[in-house]
């Protein structure tokens, strides 16, 4: 059996994490960052966000790491997918 390099669904990279938090404190969320499934879907039936949430997650997105998230990004379906998606798509764009 070859070990795997993929994590578990529910454990979550520190950058997740730092992402994470900075999703509930920006939104105001009742909910620990930690809870978070990094898969989860962030809106409808995961997280519940709306479209005035993906506003204001980009724009805190956009203060701490220096990353544009465009509101007519035809890829925004993917990035804002789930907390996993949207914290890659962070580091592959972060000024660092």
């Amino acid at each position: 059996m070859t070990p795997t390099t993929e994590l578990p669904a529910t454990r979550l990279l520190p950058e997740e994490l730092e992402v994470a938090r900075l999703i509930v404190s920006a939104l105001s969320l009742e909910v620990a960052p930690e809870e978070i499934e990094p898969e989860a879907p962030l809106f409808n039936e995961g997280l519940g966000l709306d479209s005035i949430d993906a506003l204001e997650m980009a724009l805190a997105i956009s203060k701490a790491y220096n990353v544009k998230l465009r509101s007519d990004d035809e890829r925004n379906h993917r990035i804002f997918a789930s907390l996993r998606s949207l914290t890659a798509h962070i580091e592959k764009n972060r000024a660092r």
